[in-house]
C-alpha cells in the first residue's frame, strides 16, 4: 500500500500537510507532535504563511515507516 502511494508522490517538490496528512492517515496535531519530537521530518518555511516539506523526506518517511511494519522474524 504505501509502495502505491510513494509511487504516486513526485519525484521533487514540496508537500504542503493537507495533502501529507491525506498519506498518513493522522490529525495535525498529531503530525506536529511528531515533528517537534523529532520523529517526522522538519518543514520549511517558503513564505511568512507557507509551510511545506521536501517531496524527498516524505518520501524516506514512508520508507521508514514501512520498514517497520513489516514483522521481523525472530531468530531463535
Amino acid at each position: 500500500m504505501v509502495t502505491i502511494i510513494n509511487q504516486s508522490l513526485p519525484e521533487t517538490g514540496y508537500m504542503r500537510l493537507p495533502a501529507i496528512i491525506k498519506v498518513f492517515p493522522i490529525g495535525k496535531s498529531t503530525w506536529w507532535a511528531k515533528v517537534k519530537a523529532g520523529e517526522y521530518p522538519q518543514p520549511m518555511k517558503l513564505g511568512p504563511r507557507t509551510t511545506a516539506w521536501k517531496v524527498e523526506d516524505i518520501r524516506a518517511l514512508l520508507q521508514r515507516v514501512e520498514c517497520n511494519a513489516i514483522p521481523q522474524a525472530k531468530n531463535a
